[in-house]
């Protein structure tokens, strides 16, 4: 089995953070969303800040995948129970507003790329991730973010679709209630993706 230095050397290595947004899990999120509660409890944020930051010292690429309407909501469809009452606040992560943007500790504005997906559940669908990795030259992605519940455990089974390799920082990946978050990486993620820990990947970088 491939070791985590060798699957994380820079010359082939991305990280995706998916949906680390301000209105998701940061300042602007609501009180109460499920979500930010997670992260805040389990210090998601400085942990994956400290991975970010040493992944740019490495000239590894962040690509930051955030979820995103149009005021009109064309291209997105109210086709799962979450998404319609998303969808049902015609006021809420709309693109070009601080609702989207990634939550500050995370963004180096002058070198990563941030990528607005207006509907399904992953950072791959209907998306250009595909071609934003092949053409850095990442056949592994290290996956972050929220949650565990859907968008993370969808992206990293789509990035193996895609053939590439995956690596899961199980500090920088939350899901809720905590447990629920711990069977998924156990017994779903585990099969999937190699799992570490941010200062494991610090330490390779």
């Amino acid at each position: 089995m491939a070791s985590i230095p060798e699957l994380v050397d820079p010359s082939h290595t991305a990280v995706i953070c998916h949906e680390m947004q301000r209105a998701v899990v940061g300042d602007l999120a609501r009180p109460g969303w499920q979500t930010a509660e997670a992260v805040q409890r389990a210090g998601v944020i400085p942990a994956t800040a400290r991975v970010l930051d040493a992944a740019r010292r490495a000239g590894i690429r962040v690509i930051h995948c955030a979820a995103a309407f149009r005021p009109d909501h064309v291209g997105s469809f109210a086709n799962t129970p979450m998404l319609e009452g998303l969808l049902s606040d015609p006021g809420y992560l709309l693109v070009d507003t601080p609702d989207v943007e990634p939550v500050g500790e995370l963004w180096d504005r002058a070198r990563d790329v941030v990528m607005h997906r207006f509907h399904g559940m992953t950072s791959f669908a209907g998306t250009e991730l595909d071609w934003l990795l092949k053409s850095v030259g990442a056949t592994t992605v290290v996956v972050t973010g929220v949650s565990l519940n859907r968008g993370v455990t969808g992206t990293v089974i789509e990035a193996v679709n895609y053939g590439y390799r995956v690596v899961v920082a199980r500090d920088c990946v939350v899901g809720y209630p905590a447990e629920y978050g711990d069977l998924v990486i156990e017994h779903t993620l585990a099969a999937l993706a190699w799992i570490t820990t941010g200062d494991q990947l610090v330490s390779c970088w």
